[in-house]
């Protein structure tokens, strides 16, 4: 663990009177009447039609039409604003999604009606990448052009918070749980445990953009890097006594798109497939890349991913999420308290990292032209463009400038 130090003190951004936390999430569809038109904002263009569109909504069918998302968002924000208020901040928290009700675009319109002039984002997403940090600025900085509020609403963001000490105990708690669940059930013949941790798949192009351009990352991602650096922390925070004889990797899930693009790999399928040809005797799945149990997880890991393992013979258990864990939510109430005027802020450790993440982006960083765009769309918590980023620390522990 790292404790605050001048890195993370340079990505900060100074504190702020904000009016308003928003919690701000992907969005689900509520009933069955919903899944088209929420598959149709999530495919917005790209021309697909219904009938293809029809064809992947089953796992939202096999559910009453209803995304798991969107109470476990209820219950984030609850058990945020519960938080807050516990330590004395009053600020409401609300709740916006990308793709489904309630949208950005009106949560920022009744924000602005109600005379909320700073608002703070808080995404359920804990890596750096397109579609888990920029797009959500993007998201915001596109709503208020739209509604002619540029420069009449601030909207910050607080940092990505892959390396939050509240994030990483509860896949800690539930590796362990996992593992001894599953030697439990091998009984005295034991043996070798896969440990597969999984996250969503992005094309490579977009892991290879994700995090600032200028910057070196493990594996040329800030994406892939983040995620390995965190499940390097939970291995070693159980301890080679615990964790037995056992084998671990980085996988991936949930890829789309044409087959001819090509995502990150492996597929946790593929991959149970081949721990299995080597001789394991188990296996934990932890969702390292996911904050709730949404579908998702549920689908992709509780539905396929565990009957690929039956069908294979191996014991396994896929472990919790964050969800609403306690440590979690101090943790998100960390980064808030961090970006309130007035406030003795808690300070900013890495669970994992040399320092916390960027408080406002660099404008290479995440970049994602649109098809049919001619350049990056409006955002919001960014830098300014020209300017040196906080790269790192040297070997006398100065800051590094890029």
């Amino acid at each position: 663990m790292t404790a605050e130090n001048a890195l993370s003190r340079a990505r900060a951004h100074a504190p702020e009177d904000y009016d308003a936390v928003i919690l701000s999430s992907f969005g689900g569809p509520e009933g069955q009447e919903d899944v088209i038109p929420f598959l149709r904002n999530v495919t917005r263009g790209r021309g697909i039609p219904d009938e293809r569109l029809e064809e992947v909504a089953g796992h939202y069918r096999a559910n009453g039409g209803v995304s798991p998302i969107n109470e476990q968002n209820r219950a984030l924000r609850a058990a945020l604003e519960a938080e807050l208020l516990g330590r004395g901040l009053h600020v409401p928290v609300l709740w916006a999604n990308r793709n489904w009700a309630p949208y950005v675009a009106d949560v920022v319109r009744e924000c602005h009606a109600r005379g909320m002039r700073r608002l703070l984002v808080v995404a359920t997403s804990a890596y750096s990448s397109y579609s888990g940090c920029r797009q959500y600025r993007e998201d915001y900085g596109v709503a208020l052009e739209e509604l002619g509020l540029t420069g009449q609403v601030q909207v910050d963001k607080v940092r990505q918070y892959f390396d939050a000490e509240g994030f990483v105990q509860p896949f800690v708690e539930g590796l362990r749980q996992g593992l001894a669940e599953v030697r439990g059930r091998l009984g005295a013949g034991d043996g070798r445990i896969a440990i597969l941790f999984s996250t969503h798949s992005i094309p490579l192009t977009d892991a290879g953009a994700s995090g600032p351009a200028r910057m070196d990352f493990e594996e040329d991602s800030a994406y892939v890097a983040q995620h390995l650096a965190v499940a390097r922390t939970v291995l070693e925070r159980i301890g080679p006594e615990e964790l037995g004889e056992h084998t671990w990797d980085l996988v991936y899930q949930s890829r789309s798109g044409p087959p001819e693009v090509p995502w990150l790999e492996p597929d946790v399928n593929d991959a149970l497939e081949e721990v299995a040809a080597r001789g394991v005797a188990g296996a934990v799945i932890v969702p390292l890349g996911f904050v709730s149990d949404h579908m998702e997880v549920k689908w992709d890991l509780d539905t396929e991913a565990l009957e690929t393992c039956e069908r294979l013979g191996l014991p396994a258990v896929r472990t919790p999420t964050a969800g609403t864990h306690p440590a979690f939510v101090s943790s998100l109430a960390d980064l808030v308290e961090q970006r309130v005027a007035g406030r003795d802020a808690p300070p900013r450790v890495s669970a994992c990292a040399s320092g916390t993440w960027f408080d406002d982006c660099a404008p290479d960083c995440c970049v994602k032209i649109l098809r049919g765009a001619s350049g990056p769309r409006p955002t919001v918590a960014q830098r300014p463009e020209g300017e040196p980023i906080p790269a790192g620390l040297d070997g006398s522990g100065e800051l590094r400038w890029v």
